[in-house]
C-alpha cells in the first residue's frame, strides 16, 4: 500500500525494447527533479500481455495507473 503522496510508476518493457536504460535515467531524474516520493516498478512483457493491458508501445509508463503518453494501437513496438 502506498503512503499518502506516494507516486506509483508503473513501466513496462518488451523484451526487445532499445529504450530501457534511458528510460532508467530519465524516471531517475524525473523523480530527483520533482523531489517526490515515488514507488517505481519495471515490468518485462510481451505483446500478448502488452495487448491484454491495453499499451499502446515500449516502454509505456503509467503513473498512478494513467498512461503517460497513450497511442493509437494496443500491443508492444
Amino acid at each position: 500500500m502506498l503512503e499518502a503522496g506516494t507516486v506509483k510508476i508503473d513501466c513496462y518493457i518488451s523484451h526487445g525494447c532499445q529504450s530501457e536504460n534511458s528510460l532508467k535515467e530519465n524516471v531517475t531524474q524525473a523523480i530527483s527533479l520533482e523531489s517526490c516520493d515515488a514507488e517505481v516498478q519495471y515490468h518485462r512483457i510481451d505483446n500478448r500481455e502488452a495487448e491484454r493491458k491495453g499499451l499502446k508501445g515500449s516502454p509505456s509508463v503509467l503513473i498512478n495507473g494513467v498512461d503517460i503518453l497513450p497511442g493509437e494501437i494496443p500491443g508492444a513496438s
